[in-house]
């Protein structure tokens, strides 16, 4: 007989899958921008708004529904979460026209706001004691990983065959990971009731809310590339949808490794060392990309660089945010979930803008300025903690 231990990361599996196809779904448009746009009739900065919707729908209705599903079993949650998500997601691959494809990235993102936090309490939940990290890890193991495959692959599908048939990817790991919740995850233990009010009461204190303002700020700028890289890099792609894909499979590597080592970089040298080397080294990787993205051989470099600076910035302010309220470390990591999809809407609503005025090349030299925006406010929370 298989103990449950031995059984362990088979389940915790499942909730990697259902993690993967979130973080595939937020981000998997940026790679199918210029198609998307030529398909549905509308300039590339309102096809990224597809990004931006799904990006806000998820940071406003992440804490609301975790309220109000708080007493529901969790496999009901991440069942019919994952139902709603890979409706969502067949509606955008049907669409016929822009408005209709907007409100389905509106119900994907209602899936997808309830599969990630419901994910990482089963994953506490059905772990022992001594396993309970390493057990919630894996479960973020799915969404850092989607950039560096899901993303990448979803873009190939996209040039040689359509963004539609991507979308239908992204549909499909959904219905494979609703298969394994409905067949291998055990009932879980519900965690404590809260209501709204209370997830929200961290916001009344003064270094929360400077840590999370960092939070906003960083990731402004770092998904201001992130969804318009396709622009930036147009000149050493010439657009060409394989060439695209190698960069973002090595900017999604590159953070991969940064997200995994960062844990012990935070523990010996402390989170704002760790927060101030990202920043600065993704500062000067965005200031330089103008000149860099122009060969393939430098955009390589440049989105390697990005991919280190960025995801090396998630692991140190979430240990700020517990240390500034270890009362509530549920709570407020959740609310960091949150500022980071209202700085994904907020930079795809500043990249379409920009857009306007300057070329694609120009856009990382926005997306610095908010990186040392977020770094004088990860200061100031740092100061008001002393």
């Amino acid at each position: 007989m298989v103990t449950t231990t031995h059984r362990l990361p088979a389940r915790i599996g499942v909730l990697t899958i259902a993690t993967f196809a979130v973080g595939t779904d937020a981000f998997v448009v940026n790679g199918v921008l210029p198609e998307l746009a030529r398909s549905l009739d509308v300039s590339v900065g309102e096809a990224g708004q597809l990004v931006s919707v799904f990006a806000i729908a998820y940071a406003v209705l992440s804490p609301v529904l975790a309220a109000a599903t708080g007493n529901w079993p969790r496999r009901t949650v991440l069942l019919a979460a994952l139902g709603v998500f890979v409706l969502g997601n067949a509606i955008t691959a049907l669409a016929p026209d822009y408005g209709l494809a907007l409100a389905s990235r509106v119900i994907a993102a209602a899936g997808a706001a309830a599969i990630t936090p419901t994910a990482s309490t089963a994953a506490a939940a059905l772990a022992p004691p001594e396993r309970r990290g390493r057990a919630m890890s894996l479960v973020t193991l799915g969404l850092v990983s989607s950039t560096a495959l899901g993303v990448p692959i979803g873009t190939l599908l996209g040039s040689v065959a359509s963004w539609r048939q991507t979308m239908w990817l992204v549909a499909a790991l959904g219905l494979v990971a609703a298969a394994g919740v409905a067949l291998w995850l055990p009932p879980v233990p519900n965690p404590p009731a809260t209501t709204l009010r209370a997830r929200l009461a961290p916001l009344r204190d003064r270094t929360v809310l400077l840590i999370l303002t960092a939070t906003v700020a960083m990731f402004v700028g770092i998904y201001l590339v992130t969804i318009y890289l396709s622009v930036i890099v147009e000149q050493a792609t010439a657009g060409d949808g394989v060439r695209l894909t190698v960069l973002l499979f090595a900017a999604g590597v590159a953070g991969t490794v940064s997200n995994v080592v960062t844990g012990g970089w935070t523990d010996r040298v402390g989170p704002m060392r760790v927060i101030t080397a990202a920043m600065a080294l993704g500062t000067l990787d965005f200031a330089l990309m103008p000149w860099t993205s122009s060969t393939f051989a430098g955009a390589l470099v440049a989105v390697v660089a990005y991919g280190l600076a960025s995801w090396s910035v998630m692991v140190p302010q979430q240990h700020q945010l517990i240390a500034a309220a270890p009362a509530t470390p549920s709570l407020v990591v959740s609310l960091n979930a949150s500022a980071i999809y209202l700085a994904v809407s907020l930079a795809g609503v500043l990249g379409a803008a920009a857009l306007e005025v300057v070329r694609g090349a120009f856009l990382p030299w926005l997306a610095a300025f908010f990186l040392l925006a977020g770094l004088a406010a990860a200061w100031a929370a740092e100061k008001f903690k002393r």
